[in-house]
């Protein structure tokens, strides 16, 4: 396994309000520099149906990803953008099998 991947399926009409917060959290995380950290994350707008979006976080192992899980300041977050939902966001956790990178 090359890694951990974490998809929140959400559905708001405050994507702007979860963008800054999710922006917010990933800069104050990078200053700080304590503890594991994701290695990429993407947000996705759901082209068939407005309103519905999901946040592709990956992680370099299972572990950390749970580490991560476990900090204050991620549950912190996690009850802000459930706040901010129009309903709960739904936690979805995937074993990295490979990666394959491709040219342009």
């Amino acid at each position: 396994m090359t890694g951990f991947v974490q998809f929140i399926e959400y559905r708001t009409s405050r994507q702007d309000e979860i963008a800054t917060l999710m922006s917010d959290f990933r800069q104050k995380r990078q200053e700080a520099g304590d503890g594991p950290s994701p290695v990429r994350a993407m947000s996705c707008a759901d082209r068939d149906e407005e309103g519905r979006y999901c946040a592709v976080i990956e992680f370099a192992s299972y572990e950390e990803a749970m580490e991560n899980s476990g900090r204050e300041d991620t549950g912190a977050f996690a009850a802000t953008l459930a706040g901010l939902c129009d309903g709960p966001p739904t936690f979805r956790n995937f074993d990295q099998l490979e990666t394959e990178e491709y040219k342009p």
